[in-house]
């Protein structure tokens, strides 16, 4: 998944890893982020429930595995619990066009592939479209800065 967002590099970077920001747009339109705990680092976690507009918590863990300043970020992204056999790893690379807007791709790897389906049947690309609009939205905003 990609998109064009039209702020910064550094700017849209920054709303990855500020802990103030992050919990403040992640997540699919009408859904909104309860952190239970946050520490955006390389081996730092982020436990939080996604809670859909119907009110069903979702329980999320993110491990961050890999941070390269205003360039990339890897994580890994599952339930939150121990060894979670549905955990996939993201990353998240952030390339500065000439316009000063932004390129922001997100790129899945699941450990099957009928765990691939099962996320994509589930609407795993649609959220992430709705995830980066609302990700757009947040920094054109000037919220980040």
């Amino acid at each position: 998944m990609s998109r064009v967002i039209n702020a910064p590099r550094d700017l849209v970077f920054t709303a990855w890893v500020d802990p103030k920001h992050l919990p403040q747009w992640f997540g699919p339109a009408g859904f909104q982020v309860e952190t239970k705990s946050i520490d955006i680092r390389v081996g730092g976690e982020w436990r939080f429930d996604m809670i859909a507009p119907d009110g069903k918590r979702y329980p999320n863990r993110m491990k961050f595995r890999h941070i390269e300043r205003s360039r990339l970020i890897e994580i890994d992204h599952g339930g939150d619990t121990d060894n979670d056999p549905g955990m996939f790893r993201t990353t998240i690379t952030f390339d500065q066009q000439g316009d000063n807007k932004t390129v922001i791709t997100l790129r899945q790897l699941h450990p099957t592939k009928a765990q691939r389906d099962a996320k994509i049947g589930f609407g795993a690309v649609e959220f992430g479209y709705q995830t980066l609009d609302k990700l757009a939205v947040y920094v054109e905003n000037g919220r980040a800065g």
